[in-house]
């Protein structure tokens, strides 16, 4: 039920079920976001308008180059996350110090992207924020938002999803199989009843019931689950029996609401005790879950009864055992209650919609007490879950980790949330903040991170080892040149708590901050000495691995931009060997760039471009994106330097991949920090791989094999750096004879740069849309050669490129405006456009 899994990498969402017929709607989406900026699908909870979303995102993306996306608010509570969110789902890593929105806009003011945002509702102010400051900041960003209520912008224009249409259960049915209520009922009930159909002997019942039900989809859903038990007749019987009870008490409240929340109700009254203290529960996660964590959120005594079920104050149900929770989350799927959907690790997840956990929420909150047991248990089950990832972070495990955190990231952020508003839980915020300091390191998260540590520092002032450790860890999360001092000052404050309190490991950690601050200021010969004393010193006990790890990287790091290659290799060497006892990838990755680095220096481009795209693909399995901008930026260098003529890599070949490589780089780059944070060391080797290729290639192939980097995706970049082809995917189509190739434009469907594809030169620096750049020209895609529009679609065709409405073409062809839609829609599918002006530029162009 649902029809959607939403998606944690900003990609629309999955559709699970079929989606029944909304072309009046979908038609009118895509022109309305053809001519405006901000669409919002408005409409009551259970109408359908995530679901209208997506497709008519999916229906008009190949108008926006720079891609779709997708940010799900509906587990967000937070107004301040609103703008990361959004960061996120686009895969922007900021570690700048500046407001997260002015940075968000600055990122995509030259992006043509469709950003769809759902779930606005219980964040209005926020996300009309974020929409005033994307149609003011950006010139072409347009986004779809879905809420309850409109955002109340001027440029703000609504469409109203309205409930699926019913036919009159008393008229004519002859033709009821064409109305969507009807056919989402049968499509549902068939799920559970096979071989279920529209009859002439239930049409006039399941109208009946669809008409009971006010054409919600959500309603209906929920009814159809119900054909396990009971025929057409019996169902619609007792829907009626129970609506007039539960309807009673709310004569205020609008019908539509009425319906939906008497359909909710008779489907929780239909669950089992256990099923419904579960339902309750679960209520509390505001995204999908596994079962592990279901168990732990769902277990326990309610609150005031004792674990061994005797009443403290009163008589209750004895505690939910794990095979208890086990059936009943069965038997909420099978009752359609929660929707069983597969996480992106493969395994079995499950999610509540919006409409079912309201509910939930109220039914916890008639228990006193549970709703603050049941968030505690929340919290708690996420710290053991961090906890264990911290510990088995340094071992094989680690793309594992990365993804199982990816997809509890709404979880955790409701965990810090509830510590850090609930009086007397600041200290377990503070402790679960600074837990996860690989996941806001490695992970691309640090902007986030930083949020929580700051929000969890304010709230506990006092001298403990959990501030001890979220001080150097908002140190290490300090990315920017504008915020390395704060970040340095922060790791010598952890370092001073943590001697006062005797704790070593810390001390360690924090010491690590500051030796990689002073790297990335440049102070080479200070770092050096540095991390020299903490390799010579060893691992303290408690010191995590990683940061063991880390200390020898940088260590050999400062050798080699010193220019001491060998003495860099054989500290990579021996981490190396502890990196591979423990099946550990993520520091690994950065051995193996600190590898290619020092063979750099020694002139060994062989042996450096091995161990370069070793370290990329480790990287790539962890997704850093940082470090797969450092490696990049390597990797380019060594083939521009592979390319000199007395080279035996082929002298063109090689310069060419170094602009390709360039251009890749500096797209990963543009998501993080275009200034590579101000390190002279780090940009020094990007600029000399780009000088050397420009002066072999010329302006012209530069920027031609530049550009075509720049136009990768990440994940596309990098498969290229490690030698495999480009995918079919991404290249140029061939057009057609009949159709003339234009010379401005890229294809609508491939990606752009985020930012203009002109190189920086002489050194990298942010990029700047060119003013005196011709305007762009109209893009239209070619449809394949076997394309063929029937008569009638050809007539069509030619009204809609002389410019006629729906409507128009309706009252020319002497048909329903229905039937008018139809036909654009079937052309448009047909020729793989998204707008009705690629239509007339291509009827245009067969003339």
């Amino acid at each position: 039920m649902g029809g959607s899994a939403p998606g944690r990498d900003g990609h629309l969402p999955v559709e699970t079920t079929s989606f029944v017929d909304r072309r009046g709607e979908l038609a009118e989406g895509r022109e309305l976001l053809a001519g405006a900026r901000l669409v919002t699908l408005t409409g009551p909870g259970g109408v359908g308008k995530t679901r209208l979303a997506g497709r008519i995102a999916s229906r008009v993306a190949r108008a926006f180059p720079d891609g779709v996306r997708f940010v799900h608010l509906s587990g967000l509570r937070d107004p301040e996350l609103v703008p990361l969110a959004v960061a996120d789902a686009l895969g922007l890593h900021d570690h700048s110090a500046r407001p997260a929105l002015d940075t968000l806009v600055e990122r995509l003011q030259d992006r043509r992207l469709l950003l769809v945002v759902d779930n606005c509702e219980h964040l209005l102010p926020a996300c009309a924020a974020l929409a005033g400051a994307l149609l003011h900041g950006t010139t072409c960003v347009r986004i779809l938002a879905t809420s309850r209520h409109r955002l109340g912008l001027t440029e703000e224009h609504l469409m109203d999803v309205r409930p699926l249409p019913v036919p009159d259960p008393d008229g004519d049915l002859s033709a009821a199989d064409g109305y969507p209520a009807l056919a989402l009922f049968a499509d549902r009930a068939a799920a559970v009843v096979p071989g279920f159909r529209l009859t002439a002997a239930n049409r006039s019942s399941v109208a009946r019931l669809c008409r009971r039900l006010d054409g919600l989809p959500l309603a209906i859903e929920l009814a159809a689950v119900r054909m396990r038990v009971l025929d057409v007749d019996q169902l619609l019987a007792r829907l009626d029996d129970r609506y007039r009870l539960l309807t009673a008490g709310s004569p205020t409240a609008a019908p539509r609401h009425q319906t939906l929340r008497a359909a909710v109700a008779w489907s929780h009254e239909l669950c089992e005790e256990a099923e419904q203290r579960v339902w309750a529960r679960l209520s509390v996660l505001p995204a999908s879950f596994d079962l592990e964590t279901a168990e732990a959120v769902c277990g326990g005594a309610e609150a005031g009864v004792g674990e061994d079920g005797d009443a403290d104050a009163g008589e209750g149900p004895p505690p939910l055992q794990p095979y208890d929770i086990l059936d009943a989350v069965a038997g909420l799927v099978d009752k359609s209650v929660l929707c069983r959907e597969t996480g992106p690790d493969g395994g079995v997840r499950y999610r509540l919609l919006d409409t079912l956990r309201e509910y939930g929420l109220e039914r916890l909150r008639e228990q006193p007490g549970e709703e603050l047991a049941t968030r505690t248990r929340l919290r708690d089950w996420m710290q053991h879950r961090a906890a264990a990832c911290e510990r088995d972070w340094f071992g094989p495990g680690q793309p594992g980790i990365v993804t199982r955190l990816r997809a509890d990231q709404d979880t955790l952020r409701a965990a810090l949330d509830f510590s850090l508003t609930t009086p007397g839980e600041a200290l377990a915020g503070l402790r679960l903040a600074g837990t996860l300091w690989f996941h806001w390191h490695a992970c691309g998260a640090p902007r986030e991170g930083r949020y929580w540590l700051d929000r969890a520092l304010a709230a506990n002032p006092e001298p403990t080892p959990e501030r001890a450790r979220a001080l150097w860890v908002s140190g290490l999360l300090a990315g920017c040149p504008e915020d390395l001092t704060r970040g340095r000052h922060r790791a010598g404050q952890a370092r001073d708590l943590a001697h006062r309190l005797g704790d070593a490991a810390e001390a360690a950690h924090a010491d690590y901050v500051i030796g990689v601050i002073r790297l990335f200021s440049d102070d080479l010969e200070g770092a050096l000495a540095h991390f020299r004393a903490g390799v010579d010193r060893g691992r303290v006990p408690g010191q995590h691995l990683s940061l063991v790890g880390l200390d020898r990287v940088e260590l050999a790091c400062a050798l080699g931009f010193l220019g001491r290659a060998d003495e860099a290799i054989a500290v990579c060497e021996e981490t190396r060997g502890l990196c591979t006892a423990h099946g550990e990838q993520w520091v690994l990755s950065y051995v193996e760039r600190m590898l290619a680095l020092a063979h750099t220096v020694k002139g060994d481009w062989e042996r450096a471009e091995r161990h370069g795209r070793e370290a990329l693909r480790l990287k790539l399995a962890v997704h850093d994106v940082v470090g797969m901008g450092l490696t990049l930026d390597l990797l380019a260098r060594i083939a521009a330097e592979r390319g000199n003529p007395d080279r035996a890599a082929p002298h063109r070949e090689a310069h060419e991949r170094a602009a390709v490589l360039l251009g890749g780089a500096d797209r990963a780059w543009a998501d993080v920090d275009p200034s590579r944070w101000g390190s002279a060391a780090l940009n020094a080797t990007r600029r000399a791989a780009e000088d050397r290729a420009r002066r072999a290639l010329g302006r012209t192939a530069f920027r031609r094999a530049y550009d075509r980097g720049a136009a990768l995706p990440l994940a596309d970049v990098v498969r290229h750096a490690l030698g495999a082809p480009e995918p079919a995917s991404r290249r140029r189509p061939t057009l057609p004879p009949s159709i003339p190739a234009r010379a401005t434009g890229p294809a609508p469907h491939a990606p752009r740069p985020a930012h203009p594809v002109r190189p920086p030169a002489p050194a990298p620096a942010r990029h700047t849309p060119d003013p005196a750049a011709p305007p762009r020209a109209p893009v239209v895609e070619a449809p394949p050669e076997a394309v063929r529009l029937t008569r009638r679609e050809a007539q069509v065709a030619e009204l809609v490129a002389e410019g006629l409405a729906n409507q128009q073409i309706a009252d020319r062809l002497v048909i329903a405006r229905r039937t008018a839609e139809g036909h654009v829609e079937r052309i448009l599918s047909k020729l793989g456009f998204s707008n009705r002006s690629q239509i007339a530029a291509w009827v245009t162009a067969q003339r």
